[in-house]
Protein backbone atom coordinates (compact mmCIF):
# COMPACT_ATOMS: atom_id res chain seq x y z
CA UNK A 1 0.00 0.00 0.00
CA UNK A 2 1.63 3.24 -1.18
CA UNK A 3 1.69 6.59 0.61
CA UNK A 4 -0.86 8.16 -1.76
CA UNK A 5 -3.20 5.21 -1.30
CA UNK A 6 -2.94 5.50 2.49
CA UNK A 7 -3.56 9.27 2.35
CA UNK A 8 -6.57 8.79 0.08
CA UNK A 9 -8.07 6.21 2.43
CA UNK A 10 -7.49 8.34 5.55
CA UNK A 11 -9.05 11.42 3.90
CA UNK A 12 -12.04 9.35 2.78
CA UNK A 13 -12.48 7.91 6.28
CA UNK A 14 -12.24 11.36 7.85
CA UNK A 15 -14.81 12.90 5.48
CA UNK A 16 -17.19 9.98 5.95
CA UNK A 17 -16.87 10.12 9.75
CA UNK A 18 -17.59 13.86 9.83
CA UNK A 19 -20.63 13.75 7.57
CA UNK A 20 -22.11 10.59 9.10
CA UNK A 21 -21.81 12.17 12.58
CA UNK A 22 -23.79 15.34 11.82
CA UNK A 23 -26.90 14.12 13.67
CA UNK A 24 -24.78 13.21 16.67
CA UNK A 25 -23.07 16.61 16.59
CA UNK A 26 -26.45 18.40 16.57
CA UNK A 27 -27.62 16.46 19.65
CA UNK A 28 -24.32 17.19 21.38
CA UNK A 29 -24.53 20.91 20.60
CA UNK A 30 -28.12 21.22 21.86
CA UNK A 31 -27.35 19.42 25.13
CA UNK A 32 -24.12 21.39 25.61
CA UNK A 33 -26.21 24.55 25.41
CA UNK A 34 -27.76 23.57 28.77
CA UNK A 35 -24.37 23.04 30.46
CA UNK A 36 -21.89 25.31 32.22
CA UNK A 37 -18.65 26.47 30.57
CA UNK A 38 -16.71 24.07 32.76
CA UNK A 39 -18.94 21.18 31.66
CA UNK A 40 -18.43 22.10 28.00
CA UNK A 41 -14.63 22.07 28.43
CA UNK A 42 -14.80 18.69 30.16
CA UNK A 43 -16.85 17.31 27.28
CA UNK A 44 -14.42 18.64 24.69
CA UNK A 45 -11.38 17.19 26.49
CA UNK A 46 -12.63 13.87 27.83
CA UNK A 47 -15.14 13.43 25.02
CA UNK A 48 -12.34 13.43 22.46
CA UNK A 49 -10.29 10.99 24.54
CA UNK A 50 -13.27 8.65 24.83
CA UNK A 51 -14.45 9.01 21.22
CA UNK A 52 -11.03 8.62 19.60
CA UNK A 53 -9.07 6.27 21.82
CA UNK A 54 -11.79 4.08 23.32
CA UNK A 55 -14.76 3.91 20.91
CA UNK A 56 -13.03 4.43 17.55
CA UNK A 57 -9.83 2.85 18.79
CA UNK A 58 -11.06 -0.28 20.53
CA UNK A 59 -14.20 -1.05 18.49
CA UNK A 60 -12.58 -1.82 15.09
CA UNK A 61 -9.84 -3.78 16.83
CA UNK A 62 -12.41 -5.80 18.83
CA UNK A 63 -14.47 -6.46 15.68
CA UNK A 64 -11.45 -7.86 13.80
CA UNK A 65 -10.40 -9.91 16.82
CA UNK A 66 -13.94 -11.25 17.36
CA UNK A 67 -14.23 -12.42 13.74
CA UNK A 68 -10.92 -14.26 14.00
CA UNK A 69 -9.84 -15.07 17.55
CA UNK A 70 -6.93 -17.16 16.27
CA UNK A 71 -5.09 -13.95 15.34
CA UNK A 72 -4.78 -12.88 18.96
CA UNK A 73 -4.95 -9.21 20.05
CA UNK A 74 -1.68 -8.12 18.41
CA UNK A 75 -2.36 -10.07 15.22
CA UNK A 76 -5.80 -8.45 14.90
CA UNK A 77 -4.19 -5.02 15.11
CA UNK A 78 -1.38 -5.64 12.63
CA UNK A 79 -2.91 -8.31 10.37
CA UNK A 80 -2.92 -6.20 7.18
CA UNK A 81 0.74 -5.23 7.66
CA UNK A 82 2.00 -8.63 8.79
CA UNK A 83 4.37 -10.72 6.67
CA UNK A 84 3.48 -13.88 8.58
CA UNK A 85 1.78 -16.20 6.02
CA UNK A 86 -0.29 -17.86 8.77
CA UNK A 87 -1.74 -14.52 9.91
CA UNK A 88 -2.38 -13.41 6.32
CA UNK A 89 -4.18 -16.64 5.46
CA UNK A 90 -6.22 -16.57 8.65
CA UNK A 91 -7.19 -12.92 8.13
CA UNK A 92 -8.18 -13.45 4.49
CA UNK A 93 -10.40 -16.36 5.56
CA UNK A 94 -12.25 -14.30 8.19
CA UNK A 95 -12.58 -11.07 6.17
CA UNK A 96 -15.72 -12.14 4.19
CA UNK A 97 -17.50 -12.87 7.50
CA UNK A 98 -16.76 -9.37 8.77
CA UNK A 99 -17.66 -7.77 5.45
CA UNK A 100 -21.03 -9.46 4.97
CA UNK A 101 -22.22 -8.75 8.51
CA UNK A 102 -21.15 -5.11 8.30
CA UNK A 103 -22.62 -4.75 4.82
CA UNK A 104 -26.04 -6.01 5.92
CA UNK A 105 -25.97 -3.58 8.86
CA UNK A 106 -25.23 -0.62 6.58
CA UNK A 107 -27.77 -1.66 3.92
CA UNK A 108 -30.54 -1.91 6.54
CA UNK A 109 -29.46 1.44 7.98
CA UNK A 110 -29.78 3.13 4.57
CA UNK A 111 -33.16 1.54 3.82
CA UNK A 112 -34.50 2.59 7.25
CA UNK A 113 -33.52 6.18 6.46
CA UNK A 114 -34.94 5.98 2.94
CA UNK A 115 -38.33 4.53 3.90
CA UNK A 116 -39.01 5.71 7.44
CA UNK A 117 -36.98 8.69 8.67
CA UNK A 118 -38.00 12.32 8.18
CA UNK A 119 -35.69 14.06 5.76
CA UNK A 120 -35.14 16.93 3.38
CA UNK A 121 -35.69 15.44 -0.07
CA UNK A 122 -32.34 15.65 -1.84
CA UNK A 123 -33.54 13.53 -4.78
CA UNK A 124 -37.11 13.35 -6.17
CA UNK A 125 -37.33 9.57 -5.69
CA UNK A 126 -36.94 9.88 -1.90
CA UNK A 127 -40.50 11.21 -1.50
CA UNK A 128 -41.87 8.08 -3.21
CA UNK A 129 -40.13 5.78 -0.72
CA UNK A 130 -41.33 7.78 2.30
CA UNK A 131 -44.93 7.49 1.06
CA UNK A 132 -44.46 3.71 0.97
CA UNK A 133 -42.63 3.43 4.29
CA UNK A 134 -44.80 0.51 5.41
CA UNK A 135 -42.92 -1.67 2.94
CA UNK A 136 -39.62 -1.26 4.82
CA UNK A 137 -39.86 -4.32 7.08
CA UNK A 138 -41.10 -6.57 4.28
CA UNK A 139 -38.25 -5.51 2.00
CA UNK A 140 -35.45 -5.95 4.56
CA UNK A 141 -36.90 -9.33 5.59
CA UNK A 142 -36.86 -10.58 2.00
CA UNK A 143 -33.36 -9.16 1.44
CA UNK A 144 -32.08 -10.94 4.54
CA UNK A 145 -33.56 -14.26 3.38
CA UNK A 146 -31.94 -13.86 -0.06
CA UNK A 147 -28.53 -12.90 1.39
CA UNK A 148 -28.57 -15.76 3.90
CA UNK A 149 -29.59 -18.25 1.20
CA UNK A 150 -26.70 -17.12 -1.00
CA UNK A 151 -24.28 -17.19 1.94
CA UNK A 152 -25.26 -20.76 2.83
CA UNK A 153 -23.84 -21.84 -0.52
CA UNK A 154 -20.42 -20.79 0.86
CA UNK A 155 -20.67 -21.75 4.54
CA UNK A 156 -22.99 -21.48 7.52
CA UNK A 157 -20.73 -19.04 9.41
CA UNK A 158 -20.99 -16.54 6.56
CA UNK A 159 -24.79 -16.84 6.69
CA UNK A 160 -24.72 -16.35 10.47
CA UNK A 161 -22.71 -13.13 10.04
CA UNK A 162 -25.53 -11.70 7.87
CA UNK A 163 -28.06 -12.48 10.61
CA UNK A 164 -25.78 -10.93 13.24
CA UNK A 165 -25.44 -7.81 11.08
CA UNK A 166 -29.23 -7.43 10.87
CA UNK A 167 -29.63 -8.04 14.62
CA UNK A 168 -26.94 -5.46 15.41
CA UNK A 169 -28.80 -2.90 13.29
CA UNK A 170 -32.12 -3.35 15.08
CA UNK A 171 -30.44 -3.29 18.52
CA UNK A 172 -28.58 -0.04 17.82
CA UNK A 173 -31.67 1.45 16.17
CA UNK A 174 -33.52 0.86 19.43
CA UNK A 175 -30.79 2.67 21.38
CA UNK A 176 -30.93 5.61 18.95
CA UNK A 177 -34.71 5.92 19.26
CA UNK A 178 -34.38 5.90 23.04
CA UNK A 179 -31.68 8.60 22.87
CA UNK A 180 -33.89 10.80 20.69
CA UNK A 181 -36.83 10.31 23.06
CA UNK A 182 -34.71 11.33 26.07
CA UNK A 183 -33.13 14.33 24.33
CA UNK A 184 -36.05 16.61 25.20
CA UNK A 185 -35.66 15.75 28.87
CA UNK A 186 -31.99 16.69 28.72
CA UNK A 187 -32.85 19.99 27.05
CA UNK A 188 -35.56 20.83 29.55
CA UNK A 189 -34.76 23.57 32.05
CA UNK A 190 -36.49 21.41 34.64
CA UNK A 191 -33.94 18.64 34.16
CA UNK A 192 -32.04 17.95 37.36
CA UNK A 193 -29.21 16.07 35.62
CA UNK A 194 -25.72 17.27 36.50
CA UNK A 195 -23.16 18.23 33.84
CA UNK A 196 -21.26 15.00 34.55
CA UNK A 197 -24.42 12.93 33.99
CA UNK A 198 -25.10 14.76 30.72
CA UNK A 199 -21.52 14.16 29.54
CA UNK A 200 -21.79 10.45 30.33
CA UNK A 201 -25.11 10.29 28.49
CA UNK A 202 -23.62 12.03 25.45
CA UNK A 203 -20.75 9.54 25.41
CA UNK A 204 -23.23 6.65 25.40
CA UNK A 205 -25.05 8.26 22.47
CA UNK A 206 -21.72 8.80 20.68
CA UNK A 207 -20.77 5.15 21.13
CA UNK A 208 -24.10 4.08 19.62
CA UNK A 209 -23.87 6.47 16.66
CA UNK A 210 -20.20 5.61 16.04
CA UNK A 211 -20.99 1.99 15.14
CA UNK A 212 -22.19 3.14 11.70
CA UNK A 213 -18.91 4.92 11.01
CA UNK A 214 -16.72 2.12 12.33
CA UNK A 215 -18.45 -0.59 10.30
CA UNK A 216 -18.46 1.62 7.20
CA UNK A 217 -14.73 2.14 7.65
CA UNK A 218 -14.08 -1.51 6.83
CA UNK A 219 -15.30 -0.84 3.30
CA UNK A 220 -12.37 1.59 2.95
CA UNK A 221 -9.74 -0.66 4.50
CA UNK A 222 -9.34 -3.63 6.81
CA UNK A 223 -6.29 -2.01 8.42
CA UNK A 224 -7.21 -1.22 12.04
CA UNK A 225 -4.47 1.45 12.45
CA UNK A 226 -5.74 3.34 9.38
CA UNK A 227 -9.34 3.09 10.59
CA UNK A 228 -8.33 4.47 13.99
CA UNK A 229 -6.41 7.32 12.34
CA UNK A 230 -9.12 8.30 9.82
CA UNK A 231 -12.09 7.94 12.15
CA UNK A 232 -10.17 9.55 15.01
CA UNK A 233 -9.38 12.64 12.95
CA UNK A 234 -13.02 12.81 11.88
CA UNK A 235 -14.18 12.57 15.51
CA UNK A 236 -11.91 15.47 16.49
CA UNK A 237 -13.34 17.60 13.64
CA UNK A 238 -16.89 16.76 14.75
CA UNK A 239 -16.11 17.86 18.33
CA UNK A 240 -14.78 21.19 17.05
CA UNK A 241 -17.90 21.70 14.92
CA UNK A 242 -20.05 20.87 17.93
CA UNK A 243 -18.43 23.61 20.00
CA UNK A 244 -18.44 26.40 17.44
CA UNK A 245 -20.08 26.05 14.03
CA UNK A 246 -23.03 23.70 14.40
CA UNK A 247 -25.62 26.32 13.35
CA UNK A 248 -23.77 26.88 10.09
CA UNK A 249 -23.49 23.14 9.52
CA UNK A 250 -27.24 22.68 10.09
CA UNK A 251 -27.89 25.01 7.13
CA UNK A 252 -26.42 22.40 4.80
CA UNK A 253 -29.61 20.39 4.84
CA UNK A 254 -28.60 17.67 2.38
CA UNK A 255 -25.38 16.54 4.09
CA UNK A 256 -27.33 13.77 5.83
CA UNK A 257 -28.53 12.59 2.43
CA UNK A 258 -24.93 12.44 1.27
CA UNK A 259 -23.95 10.43 4.33
CA UNK A 260 -26.74 7.93 3.76
CA UNK A 261 -26.02 7.40 0.06
CA UNK A 262 -22.38 6.90 1.02
CA UNK A 263 -23.54 4.28 3.52
CA UNK A 264 -25.50 2.54 0.76
CA UNK A 265 -22.38 2.36 -1.41
CA UNK A 266 -20.23 1.17 1.47
CA UNK A 267 -22.79 -1.46 2.40
CA UNK A 268 -22.95 -2.79 -1.17
CA UNK A 269 -19.15 -2.90 -1.41
CA UNK A 270 -18.94 -4.86 1.85
CA UNK A 271 -21.65 -7.32 0.79
CA UNK A 272 -19.88 -7.93 -2.52
CA UNK A 273 -16.56 -8.44 -0.74
CA UNK A 274 -18.36 -10.78 1.67
CA UNK A 275 -19.08 -12.94 -1.38
CA UNK A 276 -15.42 -12.59 -2.40
CA UNK A 277 -15.96 -10.09 -5.22
CA UNK A 278 -12.81 -7.96 -5.30
CA UNK A 279 -13.34 -4.18 -5.39
CA UNK A 280 -10.33 -1.89 -6.12
CA UNK A 281 -9.30 -0.11 -2.92
CA UNK A 282 -9.56 3.38 -4.45
CA UNK A 283 -13.25 2.94 -5.40
CA UNK A 284 -14.71 3.34 -1.90
CA UNK A 285 -13.01 6.61 -0.87
CA UNK A 286 -13.46 8.06 -4.37
CA UNK A 287 -17.20 7.34 -4.52
CA UNK A 288 -17.71 8.54 -0.94
CA UNK A 289 -15.95 11.86 -1.54
CA UNK A 290 -17.83 12.44 -4.83
CA UNK A 291 -21.21 11.77 -3.18
CA UNK A 292 -20.45 14.11 -0.28
CA UNK A 293 -19.27 16.86 -2.66
CA UNK A 294 -22.47 16.51 -4.73
CA UNK A 295 -24.77 16.91 -1.73
CA UNK A 296 -22.58 19.64 -0.21
CA UNK A 297 -22.89 21.70 -3.39
CA UNK A 298 -26.62 20.96 -3.51
CA UNK A 299 -26.92 22.19 0.09
CA UNK A 300 -24.86 25.29 -0.66
CA UNK A 301 -27.15 26.13 -3.58
CA UNK A 302 -30.18 25.63 -1.31
CA UNK A 303 -28.74 28.01 1.33
CA UNK A 304 -27.95 30.72 -1.23
CA UNK A 305 -31.50 30.67 -2.71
Amino acid sequence: MGVLSVLFIVVGLCVFEVVSSIDNAVINAEVLGTMSEKGKKWFLLYGILFAVFIVRGLLPWVIVWATNTSLGPIGALTATFSNDPHIKESFETSTPILMLGGGVFLLFLFLHWLFIEDKNFGLPVEEFFVKHGSWYYAIVSVLLVVIVALALKYNSILALSAVIGSSAFFITDGFKKNAEANEQQLLSKKSDMSDISKILYLEIIDATFSIDGVLGAFAFTTSVPLIILGNGLGAIVVRQLTMGNIENIKKYVFLKNGAMYSILCLGMVMILEGFKVEIPEYITPLVTILIIIFFFLKSKKYVSN
